[in-house]
């Protein structure tokens, strides 16, 4: 052994041996497998986001329209990527674009109203919901009144 560790030096043999990479592999797929969940955790959060924020402006919107109506829209449409809220009087309808893959449904009266909005990608595959009556976004889970 000490004879083969002595022709190594002298003839300055240089490079890894075939357990060292091994180890180097190893410890590699080892910080990808926690990596990679933890990124995919991050993206759903970001989803999440853009469906709670696309919900905010479109309460905005709303909040808006009663402003100026003294009553919350009786329709609203939508589209694909839309939500489209009329004009109180002699105005211009506004339409406010969601973000990918969000789909937003708003229900309601003249008094009150609730937006429902989901989106495949996020972590919470039964949506968030946002109520006028309850004061705004509600906890995961907890319906509209």
């Amino acid at each position: 052994m000490i004879a083969r560790v002595r022709k190594s030096i002298d003839e300055k043999d240089q490079g890894f041996t075939l357990i060292e990479l091994l180890v180097v592999i190893i410890i590699i797929g080892i910080l990808a497998a926690i990596a990679i969940p933890v990124f995919l955790n991050q993206r759903k959060k970001a989803v999440d986001a853009s469906i709670k924020s696309d919900l905010r402006t479109v309460a905005n919107e709303l909040e808006t329209y009663a402003t100026d109506a003294q009553a919350y829209p009786g329709a609203i449409t939508g589209a694909v990527g839309t939500i489209t809220i009329p004009a109180p009087t002699g105005g211009t309808a506004t339409t406010v674009k969601l973000s990918s893959g969000n789909t937003l449904n708003v229900t309601g009266s003249s008094t009150e109203y609730c937006i429902t909005g989901s989106n495949p990608k996020g972590s919470n595959t039964v949506g968030f919901n946002y109520d006028s009556d309850k004061g705004g976004l509600l906890p995961a889970g907890t319906a509209c009144s």
